[in-house]
């Protein structure tokens, strides 16, 4: 059986595309094993990626009117909404470090779409705690055990590592995925050449 890590962090446009193509692939393979490693985008790019703090301050207007439509069309293609939270970037270190409780509590796959979507399609600010317990609550997960173990060391410590993992790696942004072992891909558009290489 063939395996895919899925280094992902929800505070990602392309990456909710990318989750989202993923488990429809997923459909097309069981044979497939699919590992979701959550991590911390911002710190990736703090380490080996600065450029895209640069690209958001001095955007191409041609550049940027196209991804807005490219955007779209994979939006449309696969099967979700995404508009423009008024909170852009987000902090999304509740968020990813409770994805490791809904590991746990085996509703990983649940707690991120529903993240994905209560930030991206809703438009509501994820970094507050009250649209974490409202995401929360909608998987199943116990409000008071959740908010207590991303206050945890143990919690951070999965989270640092992962992004440590992903940047030693070769890692330089989300969605950053690898095929038994070594073989990265990067970005929502290269499942298909994940799904032609098995």
């Amino acid at each position: 059986m063939s395996k895919i890590e899925f280094f992902f962090d929800c505070s990602s446009p392309w990456t909710y595309l990318g989750f989202e193509s993923m488990e429809q692939m997923r459909e097309r393979r069981p044979d497939v094993e699919v590992i979701y490693r959550p991590f911390l985008v911002g710190g990736v790019f703090n380490a080996v990626n600065p450029s895209v703090y640069a690209n958001r301050d001095n955007p191409v207007p041609a550049k940027q009117a196209y991804t807005k439509k490219d955007m779209q069309d994979w939006c449309r293609y696969v099967g979700v909404e995404i508009g423009q939270p008024p909170v852009f970037p987000v902090n999304s270190v509740k968020a990813m470090r409770g994805a490791f409780v809904a590991e746990e509590e085996g509703c990983l796959v649940p707690y991120a779409r529903a993240v994905f979507k209560r930030y991206w399609t809703d438009l509501a600010d994820i970094s507050q705690d009250e649209e974490m317990a409202t995401i929360v609550r909608s998987v199943g997960l116990d409000e008071a055990s959740f908010f207590e173990k991303i206050q945890d060391q143990a919690y951070k410590d999965k989270l640092r590592d992962n992004t440590e993992e992903l940047i030693r790696r070769g890692g330089f942004g989300s969605p950053t995925m690898y095929l038994d072992g070594d073989d990265m891909y990067f970005g929502n558009d290269r499942i298909a050449i994940v799904e032609a290489k098995l």
